[in-house]
């Protein structure tokens, strides 16, 4: 799905001949550097009122049309802590030059300063006539992985183009056709299973929350890597979510082409992996429906009997995330993989939880909770653990079936959840599911309003210890 266009403005500079240089200038640093500057420098910036307050910038001229430096305010630690992508943030306001950044960094900020410059530089077009203007570039600074750094975004795009195209042109076939050309981009194997054949492969959650939309269900299973630790990584693509019988009403309907953000996430994660070579045997598990209304739509009331043999009670059409999951876990369980990874936009209490910017998970596996959430701060990428909290297991038993999809009461309704799809997953101890919101709901530095990915640059970066890389 990603552009040429788009893949080019991801990337970094590789030659640095004519670059601007680019001062990233703390606040409390700034006097001292000034001085060091030519006094004609020194006097622009006073002239300016420039106090290297963060995000802001300086262009400095010089003797012809390409300016002589710029400076880019890094502010203080504080106020960095409130905002993430300091640089990324900057690079609409620069002139469309090449840019050699100096800067006082250590190796890991200057990794992820260097990401969200990557990141600033997405823009979805698809719909566009006009193409968006040129933006300014970076020369990749020494001591980081570029190439890492490059696919880390792509990963991100990736999620972020498949969350905002409209439904209308991401139904479940649209999404089957995304993971096929991964596939073939990578020399994997991707397996469809279809309509009516999901009764024949026992999958009949899937099934019964799809089969009201003329656009078939499926699953699809993506298989990439010979040797190593398994990783299944299984995502929630309810490609549009009209909340069936239980219809949502029009204000909470209109952001439901994001209701396959897990769909959107793992695949983003999984591009990552895959472009860095991972020595790991890669399972992806996307469940793919629209939740439609039509005369054969699964009712309230109505009891399915799930993969693994438990009945669940359908006390609510619109809890239907957690049943098309249900399906795929169940079969990712059963081959007991090293790790299992569901992400789903589940649930909107977890949103009023944590609110839109992190990513709650929940997990019975301390070391892969702690990994998680120290990896999460440092690559800036925030998650949270939540309780799966054992007294609320009774909240999800009906009494006439096993479980229950929508538990009356509206209270802990992200762990309610969490509990339902931890039913599903028996066999397998390392087992997270995250409960990502997957919208920025208001443009932010290297986040421009719209599809966003949440959790996966954690688990990227927290996974590899985790499985013994």
């Amino acid at each position: 799905m990603i552009t040429p266009e788009t893949r080019a403005a991801l990337a970094l500079s590789t030659d640095g001949a004519g670059a601007v240089p680019l001062h990233l200038v703390d606040t409390a640093q700034f006097d001292g550097w000034k001085a060091a500057q030519d006094a004609s420098v020194g006097a622009w910036l006073d002239m300016l009122g420039f106090s290297a307050a963060t995000g802001t910038v300086a262009v400095v001229p010089g003797d012809g049309q390409v300016p002589a430096l710029v400076v880019v305010g890094y502010g203080s630690a504080s106020d960095r802590a409130r905002k993430r992508f300091t640089l990324g943030g900057t690079r609409t306001q620069l002139p469309a030059l090449d840019y050699a950044l100096h800067h006082d960094l250590d190796t890991d900020t200057l990794a992820l300063e260097a990401l969200g410059w990557c990141l600033a530089g997405y823009r979805y077009t698809r719909f566009r006539q006009t193409p968006p203007p040129a933006l300014a570039r970076l020369v990749a600074p020494d001591g980081i992985d570029a190439t890492e750094i490059e696919a880390l975004a792509m990963g991100e795009a990736l999620t972020r183009d498949l969350i905002n195209t409209p439904a209308s042109d991401m139904g479940p076939a649209e999404l089957e056709t995304v993971v096929q050309d991964m596939a073939r981009q990578h020399g994997a194997t991707l397996e469809v299973t279809t309509g009516e054949d999901l009764h024949a492969a026992n999958l009949p959650l899937i099934h019964a929350v799809g089969r009201a939309s003329p656009r078939a269900p499926r699953l699809l299973d993506l298989r990439w890597g010979t040797q190593g630790p398994r990783l299944t990584l299984v995502g929630k693509g309810v490609c549009f979510d009209t909340g069936g019988l239980n219809l949502k009403p029009g204000a909470s309907m209109g952001l439901m082409k994001k209701d396959m953000g897990g769909a959107a996430a793992v695949l983003g994660l999984a591009q990552m992996i895959m472009a860095q070579g991972w020595a790991v045997q890669l399972r992806v598990l996307i469940p793919a429906v629209e939740n439609a209304v039509a005369g054969n739509a699964m009712r309230p009331g109505d009891i399915v009997t799930a993969r693994n043999g438990m009945s669940v009670e359908i006390n609510n059409t619109d809890a239907e995330g957690r049943l098309v999951l249900a399906d795929a876990l169940s079969l990712a369980d059963e081959e007991a993989p090293d790790a299992l990874i569901c992400m789903a936009t589940l649930t909107g209490a977890a949103r009023v939880a944590v609110g839109p910017d992190i990513a709650p998970f929940f997990t019975r596996d301390t070391d892969l909770s702690g990994a998680v959430l120290a990896a999460s701060q440092k690559v800036a990428d925030p998650a949270w653990p939540l309780p799966l909290h054992p007294p609320y297991e009774a909240l999800i038993e009906p009494g006439i079936a096993d479980l229950d999809n929508a538990p009356a009461g509206g209270m802990a309704g992200a762990i309610t959840a969490a509990l339902f799809l931890h039913r599903f997953v028996q066999t397998t101890a390392r087992f997270a599911h995250f409960d990502i919101y997957g919208y920025q709901p208001k443009p932010a530095p290297a986040r421009p309003k719209g599809g966003v990915g949440q959790g996966a640059r954690a688990l990227y970066a927290a996974l590899p210890g985790l499985l013994g890389l």
